[in-house]
């Protein structure tokens, strides 16, 4: 059990990086993360991640989703049992974002989380809200949650494609497709339909910039908003430092 246990503890430390100068961990979550069955379902779904390698989408993303699940449902009374296990399970079946199969993603995801929640002892109720929560946390697929723990998974899970992860997640995504950083000829779309399937910047434009406004709480409202603007200045900072180059090769074009 010592690698279930470093993981538990590793997911509170991660609190860190998603409370925003609140760093402290509750006595509830604190019970949620140590507890046996928890331990049990975060070491099984981080053995299946680890079978393919997507930095985008690995044990990193699930501590930083688990713990903003947990941050997030504690001060909007979610059940923390539930957030914290569909956090931990959501990706627990990873279907590549170009995959044809990739909005039934979290469908398969809620399937198999049935069977990983009844061997690591959790009973039917909580079985099927966590797999509720998992099956609706998905942004392909459209779902809006249709309960408190679904509508904090979905924040938890959206808050890790802002700020300086999302950046991380999404040149790591767009590495995996082969994509450029770039349009060389037009970075930021003024005068082509954007492409992020080929050209990684564009991602901002067709996703991550309307992350914000799809946020369900409060709390995530306020996170995401300060996670938003680092997106904004990071677009801008990289406008900015093409400046030069797009000015040289116009020189070059002539």
């Amino acid at each position: 059990m010592k690698q279930t246990h470093a993981s538990a503890m590793d997911a509170m430390s991660a609190i860190d990086e998603t409370a925003d100068g609140d760093v402290s961990v509750s006595d509830a979550a604190r019970a949620v993360l140590m507890g046996e069955r928890f331990r049990a379902v975060m070491a099984e779904s981080v053995a299946r991640l680890e079978k393919e390698f997507d930095p985008a989408h690995d044990e990193g993303h699930l501590r930083r989703v688990i713990a903003a699940a947990l941050h997030i449902g504690e001060r909007e009374g979610a059940d923390l049992d539930i957030v914290a296990a569909a956090g931990a399970l959501h990706d627990v079946v990873n279907i590549p974002k170009n995959h044809p199969d990739r909005k039934r993603a979290s469908a398969m995801a809620a399937d198999a989380s049935r069977a990983i929640l009844m061997d690591a002892g959790y009973g039917a109720r909580d079985t099927e809200a966590i797999a509720t929560a998992v099956l609706e946390h998905s942004f392909s697929a459209g779902h809006a949650p249709s309960t408190l723990e679904s509508a904090v998974v979905q924040d938890a899970d959206r808050l890790d494609d802002l700020g300086a992860f999302g950046v991380f997640r999404t040149a790591s995504v767009g590495t995996l497709f082969g994509a450029r950083f770039y349009h060389l000829d037009d970075p930021v779309g003024e005068a082509r339909a954007y492409d992020d399937a080929r050209f990684t910047l564009d991602h901002f434009y067709t996703k991550l910039f309307k992350v914000e406004e799809k946020m369900n709480t409060q709390t995530a409202r306020k996170i995401a908003r300060k996670r938003a603007q680092f997106l904004k200045d990071f677009v801008a900072a990289m406008r900015d430092e093409l400046a030069l180059s797009a000015a040289m090769t116009t020189e070059w074009a002539r």
